[in-house]
C-alpha cells in the first residue's frame, strides 16, 4: 500500500482493518460524487428510501482524521448489514481484498475544481480544529493549511490556476489536478477486475435510474421492481439537498457552515463561463502531461479537454 496523508485523512488507518465478504469501498477524489454514490449504495443495500441514521454513520469515512480510528472501527464492527465504507484514498493505497467491491466515480476535473472551491468556502475551520483536537491529533497545522486553501479558493480563476499547477507530491498533497487524475488512474488501470466498478458522474446525471440498476447488478443486489421508483427519487440531487441535515458528512460536528450548500448545484460544466482560452490551454497542457489519452477520454466524458 502506498502511503497517502493530507490535513484531513491518512490511509495508514486501514492497517489491520478486518474486511468482511461483501464489503463495499467507495473511493473517489473529493467532490467527485462520493456522497451521491454512498447514498445510492445505502439505498440499494437497505432497499428503503428513508434512512434511520445519518449517512456518515451508515457509511463512515474510514480515512478521516476527524474521528478516533477506534470509534470508526467500532461503528463498522457493530453493523450487521452489508458495509459501505467511504474513502478518499486512491486504489493503490487501499488494502485490496477479492471479497470487497471497490467503486470509483469519475468527474470532469474542471468541475471537481470548481465544486471544491465552493466546498472549501463552506468549511468551518474552527470546527475542524476542534474535531482533530478531540481525536487526539495535531490541530493547528491542519487548520492553518485548510484556512489558507479556503482563502485561495475565494477567487475561482486564481484557485483554478493554483489547483492545476500544484506540484506537491501526491502522497501528501491536498486535492489538486495531479492527485485527482492519479486517483482516477489507479482505478482505470484495474478496470478489468471483477470487483472494481467505474461510474461516471455525468452518467448518473443523464440517466440515474439506469445507472442505479447497473450498479445493483454489479453488486449482486436484487431490488423488487415496486421499490425502484422511491429509491430513484431518494437518490436525486433535489431529494438529497432537502435531506441535507441527515446526509452531509460532518460527523455531527457542524463542520460545514451551511449543510444545504454542501449540495451546491451538482451540475457539470460549471467552469465554462469563468475560464478563458488561456486557462483552457494551460489545463490541456497539464492534463496531457499527467494522464494517458484513454484515461482523459473517460474522465472528460467526451467533453473537450481544451478549446472547443
Amino acid at each position: 500500500m502506498r502511503r497517502y496523508r493530507t490535513p484531513l485523512a491518512d490511509n495508514a488507518r486501514w492497517d489491520g482493518f478486518a474486511f468482511r465478504d461483501g464489503d463495499i469501498v467507495i473511493s473517489t477524489p473529493p467532490k467527485s460524487g462520493t456522497t451521491w454514490m454512498q447514498m445510492i449504495c445505502v439505498l440499494l443495500v437497505f432497499r428503503c428510501p428513508k434512512l434511520d441514521r445519518p449517512l456518515d454513520e451508515l457509511s463512515p469515512w474510514f480515512d478521516a482524521l476527524t474521528l478516533p480510528r477506534e470509534s470508526v472501527v467500532a461503528t463498522l464492527e457493530a453493523q450487521q448489514h452489508r458495509r459501505i465504507i467511504k474513502s478518499h484514498t486512491p486504489l493503490d493505497g487501499l488494502p485490496f481484498d477479492t471479497r470487497v467491491t471497490y467503486v470509483c466515480v469519475a468527474r470532469d476535473p474542471r468541475d471537481v475544481c470548481f465544486s471544491l472551491s465552493n466546498h472549501l468556502a463552506n468549511v468551518d475551520v474552527g470546527a475542524v480544529r476542534r474535531a482533530r483536537e478531540d481525536a487526539g491529533l495535531d490541530a493547528a497545522g491542519a487548520a492553518s493549511e485548510l484556512a489558507e486553501s479556503a482563502t485561495e479558493a475565494a477567487d475561482k480563476r486564481d484557485w483554478f490556476r493554483h489547483w492545476i499547477e500544484d506540484p506537491t507530491p501526491v502522497t501528501d498533497a491536498p486535492p489538486s489536478l495531479r492527485t485527482t487524475l492519479l486517483h482516477f488512474g489507479t482505478f482505470w488501470d484495474k478496470r478489468e477486475l471483477p470487483n472494481v466498478i467505474l461510474v461516471h458522474y455525468d452518467d448518473l446525471k443523464a440517466d440515474l435510474p439506469a445507472e442505479m440498476r447497473r450498479l445493483a447488478r454489479q453488486l449482486g443486489i436484487d431490488v423488487p421492481e415496486s421499490a425502484w421508483p422511491s429509491l430513484e427519487r431518494a437518490a436525486t440531487f433535489e431529494s438529497m439537498r432537502a435531506d441535507a441535515d441527515r446526509l452531509v458528512p460532518d460527523f455531527g460536528r457542524a463542520i460545514f457552515q451551511d449543510r444545504r450548500r454542501f449540495f451546491n448545484c451538482g451540475g457539470s460544466g460549471q467552469w465554462a463561463g469563468t475560464l478563458d482560452d488561456a486557462d483552457l490551454r494551460e489545463y490541456e497542457a497539464q492534463v496531457t502531461d499527467l494522464a494517458s489519452p484513454d484515461l482523459l477520454e473517460w474522465v472528460h466524458h467526451q467533453q473537450p479537454v481544451g478549446l472547443p
